[in-house]
């Protein structure tokens, strides 16, 4: 199916030529009609699916056919509610690359900057509000915001959301906003609260599926390298050797690991930068900046700050450190292979971490085939005991050895460009 197919509106298609987006993802596919017909919506897609698209652009198009017909009028007509700021400034700069023609206004705030040009531009009158709740609660105390107009809510990631710890705070936000709007509820996985949260709010919601979040996507390949823990920065050294890495996301589980790792690299003429919650909002939006034009090589993350990075063709993801939540594995790796390109994925596991891999392989229901490479852990040591044994003949040309075709794949142009991945 083609964007084409989906009863868009010219000032969208025209948009989405000029991003290079043709087709859509299954859930742009499956949603956009239903948004489209004014039904809400229950999405359980993992990152990386398409799903920003999926309600930024029928929600354009809603908006942009009511202007058409109404007066104008400076109010608030759509609220997207979102977890990070990094997440909610790419919903905005996805707003604004498929709504350039509509003459629609939408902005975002966050907290961790000053107030005073978002309240200004508040002032003027906006169209769609993203927003993260802590600072939209704070700007709607001040009365910086009205909320008696929104016509569709959009409550994305819910299930970070709960993880950080702002259930109560998007509950107050919803109390403020009128009974009678579209609601469009998105989350990775649905935990009983999350479930709940749903039920309260969907008023007889269509559900879109795509891809359980216990899967990880086909397109990306995945290998994990048996380590010692002080043999890591060696390691990575030694993975980013290999120049057809152009770019990598490293995840730590720590900002102090972060900061470290960084450090390392820096040291061996890598240049590399860390994103992390101690970071200001401006060093953070500038190391993202600085990734995308391929400037820094390698972008350093802890989980919080990653969620919702969207970099189009990352190849490589590398979990410097295994994540203790098997489901945030998933959620990793997820920055590349997104929206049908292929990508890599390098997990480096020493043995404090081996039933952190033992609990992903369970969710993903598969075994992450191990690569060899110079820093086997030592015989005799409890890490060389877990190894696998790998049957040497059946894993060549498999992908699996760091020296063989794992590393070197690129995004096929085609595939990466066609479908809107944001």
């Amino acid at each position: 199916m083609l964007f084409d197919e989906l009863n868009l509106i010219e000032p969208i298609l025209k948009a989405l030529k000029h991003e290079g987006y043709t087709q859509p993802t299954p859930i742009q596919e499956q949603s956009i009609p239903l948004i489209l017909k004014g039904k809400d919506l229950l999405g359980c897609a993992q990152t990386g699916t398409g799903k920003t698209a999926a309600f930024a652009i029928p929600i354009l198009q809603l908006l942009y056919q009511q202007k058409q017909q109404h007066k104008e009028q400076k109010t608030i007509k759509s609220l997207i509610l979102t977890p990070t700021r990094e997440l909610a400034i790419q919903i905005e700069e996805s707003f604004k690359a498929y709504g350039k023609n509509t003459g629609l206004k939408h902005l975002v705030i966050f907290g961790g900057v000053s107030q005073n040009p978002q309240t200004e531009a508040l002032r003027r009158g906006v169209d769609i509000l993203v927003a993260t709740p802590g600072r939209l609660l704070d700007l709607m105390n001040q009365r910086f915001v009205n909320l008696q107009h929104v016509q569709i809510l959009v409550l994305d990631e819910a299930d970070r959301m709960l993880d950080m710890g702002f259930v109560n705070d998007v509950k107050k936000v919803i109390a403020k906003l009128p009974q009678n709007r579209q609601t469009l509820f998105f989350s990775a996985t649905m935990p009983k609260e999350i479930q709940s949260l749903a039920d309260t709010i969907l008023h007889q919601p269509e559900k879109v599926e795509v891809t359980p979040v216990s899967s990880t996507a086909e397109t990306i390949q995945q290998a994990v390298f048996m380590v010692e823990k002080s043999n890591k920065k060696d390691l990575l050294l030694h993975v980013l050797k290999d120049k057809s890495i152009e770019t990598a996301l490293v995840f730590t589980r720590t900002k102090h690991g972060a900061d470290k790792v960084v450090k390392d690299l820096q040291k061996a003429n890598i240049t590399a930068e860390a994103i992390h919650g101690n970071k200001s909002q401006n060093a953070r939006q500038r190391a993202l900046t600085n990734f995308k034009a391929r400037t820094t090589r390698i972008l350093v993350a802890t989980d919080i700050a990653a969620r919702g990075i969207d970099v189009d063709e990352l190849t490589h993801v590398i979990n410097y450190e295994l994540p203790n939540i098997p489901e945030t594995y998933v959620h990793r790796i997820g920055r590349t292979g997104r929206a049908g390109a292929s990508g890599i994925a390098f997990s480096f596991c020493d043995i404090e971490e081996h039933e952190f891999l033992q609990d992903i392989h369970k969710l993903i229901n598969k075994t992450i085939p191990v690569a060899d490479h110079p820093y086997p852990p030592k015989q005799g040591t409890m890490a060389q005991k877990l190894q696998p044994k790998t049957n040497s003949s059946q894993n060549r040309g498999k992908g699996n050895r760091s020296g063989e075709n794992l590393r070197g794949r690129k995004h096929s142009s085609s595939s990466s460009r066609s479908r809107a991945s944001n």
